[in-house]
């Protein structure tokens, strides 16, 4: 979406409204989340004038209960967040605002308002602890997932894990480095990938071809980083493709 380009609602706006519980002063907590990463960003609060303006300019827009005035994120800091996909919950008393971001969330210039651990559970790290996933330099990043309970799991933690990168840049990350070098640089890792990974398959080596496939994934990952492109929509995409009648 580019900016300030108006949402495309699924029903009118004044129906919309009508659909949310306000409160007592006319508001509804907006909880944001990172369109990619799924990491929730921050919670501010809505009124029926700042969501018009967040439909009308594709942009989020909030009501601040100190200061009781309109204020567009990122308006001053530039750090800007466009609007992918709002929702409401089953009660209408709660916005979902998935956006694109520039740059931190945080007015403390952290990446997310929720930095700050209270408590983990029973066998979780503790904070500051390893995660599980390590970044190797300069040439391979070499990643692990410790999560079982999904298939496909590494694949949410490793797209998380690249919009990080893309957000705060670490100095000396071989992710950081592909974002520096632009799009060219990263089409062109892609390529190289690919083309490993069929001299892999013509040649017969399953740990080859593990391996050099492996790489090619991440490095379509980063590339739909850059491009803003949720691997969630290519998940739909595939669902679609697959609904669609058989033709042979």
């Amino acid at each position: 979406m580019t900016q300030n380009q108006s949402l495309q609602l699924s029903l009118p706006l004044e129906a919309l409204v009508q659909e949310i519980k306000w409160d007592a002063h006319g508001l509804v907590p907006a909880i944001v989340q990172d369109a990619s990463s799924k990491e929730v960003l921050m919670l501010a609060y809505m009124n029926r004038d700042s969501l018009g303006k967040s439909v009308e300019t594709g942009q989020t827009w909030f009501w601040s209960r100190s200061r009781s005035e309109l204020w567009n994120k990122g308006a001053t800091s530039g750090n800007t967040q466009q609007i992918r996909a709002l929702r409401y919950d089953c009660d209408g008393d709660t916005l979902l605002v998935e956006v694109d971001r520039q740059g931190p969330a945080c007015h403390t210039g952290e990446d997310t308002c929720f930095f700050r651990t209270a408590a983990v559970g029973a066998g979780d790290a503790v904070p500051g602890a390893s995660t599980g996933w390590t970044e190797f330099v300069p040439e391979n990043q070499v990643v692990q997932s410790t999560d079982l309970g999904s298939r496909f799991a590494v694949l949410d933690e490793l797209e998380r894990l690249i919009a990080e990168r893309y957000a705060e840049r670490p100095e000396g990350a071989y992710t950081t480095y592909l974002f520096d070098k632009g799009i060219d640089k990263i089409l062109k890792k892609v390529g190289e990938e690919t083309a490993e990974s069929i001299i892999a398959a013509k040649n017969g080596d399953n740990d080859e071809l593990r391996y050099e496939v492996s790489d090619l994934i991440y490095h379509l990952l980063v590339l739909l980083r850059e491009r803003n492109l949720p691997l969630d929509d290519i998940m739909r995409e595939l669902e679609r493709r697959h609904e669609r009648p058989r033709r042979d």
